[in-house]
Protein backbone atom coordinates (compact mmCIF):
# COMPACT_ATOMS: atom_id res chain seq x y z
CA UNK A 1 0.00 0.00 0.00
CA UNK A 2 1.38 3.36 -0.93
CA UNK A 3 0.22 6.87 0.55
CA UNK A 4 0.37 10.00 -0.46
CA UNK A 5 -0.87 13.68 -0.07
CA UNK A 6 -3.50 15.21 -2.64
CA UNK A 7 -4.08 18.78 -1.76
CA UNK A 8 -7.45 19.89 -2.82
CA UNK A 9 -7.90 23.70 -2.53
CA UNK A 10 -5.83 24.33 0.09
CA UNK A 11 -7.00 20.93 2.18
CA UNK A 12 -4.40 18.23 2.38
CA UNK A 13 -5.63 15.06 2.21
CA UNK A 14 -4.11 11.22 2.86
CA UNK A 15 -5.15 8.74 -0.03
CA UNK A 16 -4.06 5.18 -0.16
CA UNK A 17 -3.85 3.36 -2.53
CA UNK A 18 -3.52 -0.69 -3.18
CA UNK A 19 -3.44 -2.92 -6.00
CA UNK A 20 -4.53 -3.10 -9.66
CA UNK A 21 -6.60 -2.96 -12.30
CA UNK A 22 -10.37 -1.19 -12.42
CA UNK A 23 -10.46 1.76 -9.73
CA UNK A 24 -12.76 1.04 -7.25
CA UNK A 25 -12.91 4.29 -4.64
CA UNK A 26 -13.44 2.91 -0.64
CA UNK A 27 -14.81 5.06 1.77
CA UNK A 28 -13.79 3.02 5.33
CA UNK A 29 -14.80 3.54 8.29
CA UNK A 30 -14.79 5.72 11.61
CA UNK A 31 -12.13 3.10 12.55
CA UNK A 32 -10.44 2.66 9.90
CA UNK A 33 -9.83 -0.78 10.20
CA UNK A 34 -10.10 -1.80 6.87
CA UNK A 35 -6.28 -0.44 5.84
CA UNK A 36 -5.09 -4.18 8.06
CA UNK A 37 -7.94 -6.40 6.87
CA UNK A 38 -7.64 -9.38 4.74
CA UNK A 39 -10.67 -8.50 2.47
CA UNK A 40 -8.39 -5.57 1.47
CA UNK A 41 -5.56 -7.65 -0.63
CA UNK A 42 -8.56 -9.55 -1.74
CA UNK A 43 -10.34 -6.44 -3.48
CA UNK A 44 -6.68 -5.27 -4.53
CA UNK A 45 -6.30 -8.83 -6.68
CA UNK A 46 -8.98 -7.08 -8.64
CA UNK A 47 -9.15 -3.77 -8.42
CA UNK A 48 -6.84 -0.14 -7.87
CA UNK A 49 -8.41 0.63 -4.43
CA UNK A 50 -8.32 4.41 -3.57
CA UNK A 51 -8.70 4.79 -0.25
CA UNK A 52 -8.88 8.58 1.20
CA UNK A 53 -9.13 9.88 4.91
CA UNK A 54 -11.58 11.86 5.63
CA UNK A 55 -10.44 15.48 7.38
CA UNK A 56 -9.08 15.11 10.55
CA UNK A 57 -8.92 11.04 10.09
CA UNK A 58 -5.39 9.63 9.50
CA UNK A 59 -3.29 12.16 8.16
CA UNK A 60 -5.52 14.25 6.65
CA UNK A 61 -5.86 18.15 7.48
CA UNK A 62 -8.86 19.43 9.48
CA UNK A 63 -10.37 22.92 8.39
CA UNK A 64 -12.43 24.82 10.47
CA UNK A 65 -14.89 25.04 7.77
CA UNK A 66 -15.59 21.62 7.32
CA UNK A 67 -18.03 20.89 10.01
CA UNK A 68 -19.47 16.75 9.16
CA UNK A 69 -20.33 14.68 6.20
CA UNK A 70 -22.12 16.86 4.06
CA UNK A 71 -18.62 19.11 3.75
CA UNK A 72 -16.84 15.97 3.29
CA UNK A 73 -18.88 14.74 0.63
CA UNK A 74 -18.38 18.23 -1.61
CA UNK A 75 -14.26 17.67 -1.10
CA UNK A 76 -14.27 13.89 -2.28
CA UNK A 77 -16.04 15.32 -4.97
CA UNK A 78 -13.24 17.28 -5.85
CA UNK A 79 -11.00 14.49 -5.41
CA UNK A 80 -12.91 12.51 -7.73
CA UNK A 81 -12.43 15.24 -10.81
CA UNK A 82 -8.90 15.71 -9.33
CA UNK A 83 -8.02 11.80 -9.73
CA UNK A 84 -10.24 11.73 -13.76
CA UNK A 85 -12.01 8.89 -11.58
CA UNK A 86 -15.45 7.96 -13.83
CA UNK A 87 -17.53 4.44 -13.63
CA UNK A 88 -15.99 3.45 -10.77
CA UNK A 89 -17.29 1.28 -8.32
CA UNK A 90 -18.04 3.39 -4.59
CA UNK A 91 -18.07 1.34 -1.70
CA UNK A 92 -18.72 3.01 2.09
CA UNK A 93 -18.46 1.44 5.31
CA UNK A 94 -19.88 2.87 8.36
CA UNK A 95 -19.04 6.67 8.26
CA UNK A 96 -17.53 6.29 4.81
CA UNK A 97 -21.19 4.67 3.59
CA UNK A 98 -22.72 8.17 5.39
CA UNK A 99 -20.30 10.18 3.27
CA UNK A 100 -20.68 7.86 0.00
CA UNK A 101 -24.60 8.52 0.34
CA UNK A 102 -24.15 12.37 0.27
CA UNK A 103 -22.05 12.13 -2.74
CA UNK A 104 -24.18 10.03 -4.78
CA UNK A 105 -27.42 12.48 -3.86
CA UNK A 106 -25.29 15.67 -5.44
CA UNK A 107 -23.45 14.03 -8.23
CA UNK A 108 -23.43 10.05 -9.40
CA UNK A 109 -22.67 10.17 -12.50
CA UNK A 110 -18.95 8.88 -11.99
CA UNK A 111 -20.21 5.57 -9.93
CA UNK A 112 -21.18 2.58 -11.87
CA UNK A 113 -22.27 1.20 -8.80
CA UNK A 114 -22.65 1.65 -4.94
CA UNK A 115 -22.20 -0.41 -1.97
CA UNK A 116 -23.28 0.91 1.33
CA UNK A 117 -21.95 -1.17 4.46
CA UNK A 118 -23.84 -0.18 7.68
CA UNK A 119 -23.89 3.47 6.96
CA UNK A 120 -24.91 6.22 9.33
CA UNK A 121 -26.42 9.38 8.11
CA UNK A 122 -30.19 8.85 8.26
CA UNK A 123 -33.04 9.14 11.24
CA UNK A 124 -36.53 7.74 11.04
CA UNK A 125 -37.88 7.61 14.83
CA UNK A 126 -38.70 10.39 17.20
CA UNK A 127 -36.71 12.72 18.63
CA UNK A 128 -36.75 10.99 21.80
CA UNK A 129 -36.20 8.04 19.85
CA UNK A 130 -33.13 6.37 19.08
CA UNK A 131 -32.13 4.61 15.54
CA UNK A 132 -28.49 4.42 15.84
CA UNK A 133 -27.22 3.21 19.38
CA UNK A 134 -25.64 5.76 21.57
CA UNK A 135 -21.97 5.06 21.14
CA UNK A 136 -20.85 7.65 23.07
CA UNK A 137 -23.37 6.96 26.31
CA UNK A 138 -22.68 3.57 26.28
CA UNK A 139 -20.14 1.32 28.38
CA UNK A 140 -16.85 0.61 25.89
CA UNK A 141 -17.83 -2.74 26.55
CA UNK A 142 -21.29 -2.89 25.65
CA UNK A 143 -20.09 -0.69 22.44
CA UNK A 144 -18.15 -3.47 21.54
CA UNK A 145 -20.32 -6.23 21.79
CA UNK A 146 -22.98 -4.03 19.69
CA UNK A 147 -20.58 -3.72 16.96
CA UNK A 148 -19.30 -7.03 16.43
CA UNK A 149 -21.20 -10.74 16.30
CA UNK A 150 -18.11 -12.20 18.36
CA UNK A 151 -16.34 -9.01 20.59
CA UNK A 152 -13.11 -11.12 20.59
CA UNK A 153 -12.83 -9.87 16.67
CA UNK A 154 -13.35 -6.28 17.56
CA UNK A 155 -10.19 -5.66 20.44
CA UNK A 156 -7.79 -4.01 19.90
CA UNK A 157 -4.32 -3.68 21.93
CA UNK A 158 -3.47 -0.25 22.22
CA UNK A 159 -0.81 -0.99 24.60
CA UNK A 160 1.05 -2.80 21.62
CA UNK A 161 0.66 0.38 19.59
CA UNK A 162 3.33 2.31 18.74
CA UNK A 163 2.97 6.52 19.73
CA UNK A 164 1.98 7.22 16.00
CA UNK A 165 -0.87 4.84 15.94
CA UNK A 166 -2.21 5.76 19.02
CA UNK A 167 -1.97 9.49 18.06
CA UNK A 168 -4.01 8.51 15.00
CA UNK A 169 -6.88 6.78 16.79
CA UNK A 170 -6.86 9.05 19.26
CA UNK A 171 -7.72 11.93 16.38
CA UNK A 172 -10.01 9.65 14.33
CA UNK A 173 -11.90 9.61 17.91
CA UNK A 174 -11.79 13.34 18.21
CA UNK A 175 -12.99 14.15 14.45
CA UNK A 176 -15.71 11.37 14.49
CA UNK A 177 -16.80 12.83 18.00
CA UNK A 178 -16.98 16.41 16.45
CA UNK A 179 -18.78 15.72 12.99
CA UNK A 180 -21.43 13.14 14.12
CA UNK A 181 -21.79 13.92 17.69
CA UNK A 182 -24.74 16.64 16.79
CA UNK A 183 -27.10 16.03 15.04
CA UNK A 184 -26.28 12.60 16.34
CA UNK A 185 -24.92 10.67 13.49
CA UNK A 186 -27.15 11.72 10.80
CA UNK A 187 -27.82 14.99 8.37
CA UNK A 188 -31.67 15.71 8.69
CA UNK A 189 -31.77 16.94 5.27
CA UNK A 190 -30.22 13.50 3.82
CA UNK A 191 -33.51 11.21 3.78
CA UNK A 192 -35.25 13.85 1.79
CA UNK A 193 -32.14 14.02 -1.27
CA UNK A 194 -32.22 10.10 -1.46
CA UNK A 195 -34.23 9.81 -3.97
CA UNK A 196 -32.01 11.51 -5.85
CA UNK A 197 -30.18 8.48 -6.22
CA UNK A 198 -29.98 6.80 -10.09
CA UNK A 199 -27.47 4.05 -9.60
CA UNK A 200 -27.37 0.23 -9.03
CA UNK A 201 -27.47 0.33 -4.99
CA UNK A 202 -26.71 -2.45 -2.68
CA UNK A 203 -27.16 -2.10 1.23
CA UNK A 204 -24.97 -4.79 3.62
CA UNK A 205 -25.75 -5.07 7.05
CA UNK A 206 -24.67 -7.80 9.48
CA UNK A 207 -27.53 -9.61 10.97
CA UNK A 208 -26.12 -9.27 14.34
CA UNK A 209 -25.49 -5.29 14.34
CA UNK A 210 -26.16 -3.45 17.53
CA UNK A 211 -25.51 0.03 16.19
CA UNK A 212 -27.20 0.13 12.62
CA UNK A 213 -29.72 -3.29 12.94
CA UNK A 214 -30.85 -4.79 10.06
CA UNK A 215 -34.44 -2.64 10.57
CA UNK A 216 -32.43 0.30 10.14
CA UNK A 217 -30.78 -0.36 7.11
CA UNK A 218 -33.84 -1.88 5.65
CA UNK A 219 -35.51 1.70 6.00
CA UNK A 220 -32.15 3.29 4.42
CA UNK A 221 -32.95 1.16 1.57
CA UNK A 222 -35.47 1.73 1.13
CA UNK A 223 -35.30 5.75 0.43
CA UNK A 224 -33.10 4.62 -2.67
CA UNK A 225 -34.89 3.78 -5.94
CA UNK A 226 -34.38 -0.22 -6.43
CA UNK A 227 -32.09 -0.55 -3.74
CA UNK A 228 -31.17 -3.87 -2.98
CA UNK A 229 -30.24 -5.23 0.58
CA UNK A 230 -28.47 -8.38 1.89
CA UNK A 231 -28.02 -9.03 5.81
CA UNK A 232 -24.82 -11.16 6.95
CA UNK A 233 -25.26 -14.06 9.56
CA UNK A 234 -22.70 -14.17 12.13
CA UNK A 235 -21.61 -10.60 11.86
CA UNK A 236 -22.16 -6.98 13.16
CA UNK A 237 -21.42 -3.82 12.60
CA UNK A 238 -18.99 -4.34 10.17
CA UNK A 239 -20.04 -7.66 8.36
CA UNK A 240 -17.27 -7.04 5.63
CA UNK A 241 -14.68 -8.06 8.65
CA UNK A 242 -16.50 -10.58 10.72
CA UNK A 243 -17.17 -12.40 7.39
CA UNK A 244 -15.43 -11.44 5.04
CA UNK A 245 -16.30 -14.21 2.52
CA UNK A 246 -19.84 -14.13 2.47
CA UNK A 247 -18.90 -10.34 1.77
CA UNK A 248 -17.53 -10.69 -1.32
CA UNK A 249 -19.57 -13.44 -2.53
CA UNK A 250 -22.18 -10.61 -2.19
CA UNK A 251 -20.37 -8.28 -3.83
CA UNK A 252 -19.17 -10.01 -6.49
CA UNK A 253 -22.65 -11.22 -7.69
CA UNK A 254 -23.70 -7.56 -7.23
CA UNK A 255 -21.01 -6.09 -9.56
CA UNK A 256 -21.13 -9.08 -12.03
Amino acid sequence: MTSSFVDLNGVRLDVHRLGAGRPLLLLNSEEALELDAPVLQSLAKEHQLIIPSPPGFGRSERPDWVTGPDDISYLYLDLVERLALNNVVVIGVSLGGWIAAEMATKDDSFISKLVLVSPYGVKFAGPTERDIADIWMLPPDEVLQRKWSDPAKGKRDFKAMPEDALAIVARNNESFARFCWEPYMHNPRLQHRLHRVQIPTLLVGGADDGITPPPYTAKYAGLILGAEMVTIPQAGHYPHLEQPEQFLQHLRAFLG
